[in-house]
């Protein structure tokens, strides 16, 4: 089993976006026995709440579902539990990196790394540009996908 874990501030835009995108491409292809998915924040501000009204509105004009996600708090102990654990930005990568006490592993990257984007996935909660979002979260999922299937 492959376990990847999208972490951004909150929980409640960008990370569940990614969590919700991943798990339906991972579903569409048959593969839910093999991949995992889950999110979590860096903060503590939205633990329990589900996704944003914005990343929910967005999903659902592509029939992605957002069942089951409640924003969560990034543990000590996903260290180990997860193969992938990706940051939506660098401030994200740099909290997760102390949170976890691994200043320099390599399953802890920065989402749009994976992909010919060279920056952060900007936050739809300060932006409101959910379309953007969804827009870089799909393709950084979808290159995501690449690498585990070929790994």
């Amino acid at each position: 089993m492959i376990n990847v874990l999208f972490v951004c501030l909150g929980n409640i835009c960008r990370s569940p976006m990614a969590e919700a995108v991943m798990r339906d491409l991972v579903e569409k292809r048959g593969l839910s026995y093999k991949i995992k998915v889950d999110s979590a924040a860096t903060s503590s501000w939205h633990i329990g709440e589900g996704p944003h009204k914005g990343t929910i509105s967005k999903l659902k004009e592509f029939n992605i579902s957002t069942t089951g996600i409640k924003a969560r708090q990034l543990h000590k102990d996903d260290f180990d539990k997860f193969d992938y654990i990706i940051g939506m930005d660098s401030s994200n990568v740099r909290n997760i990196r102390d949170m976890l006490g691994q200043p320099n592993h390599p399953k802890i990257v920065r989402f749009l790394d994976l992909t010919n984007h060279n920056k952060d996935v900007p936050d739809p909660y300060y932006t409101g540009d959910f379309q953007e979002t969804y827009e870089l979260v799909l393709d950084g999922c979808q290159a995501l996908l690449q690498i585990i299937l070929k790994n």
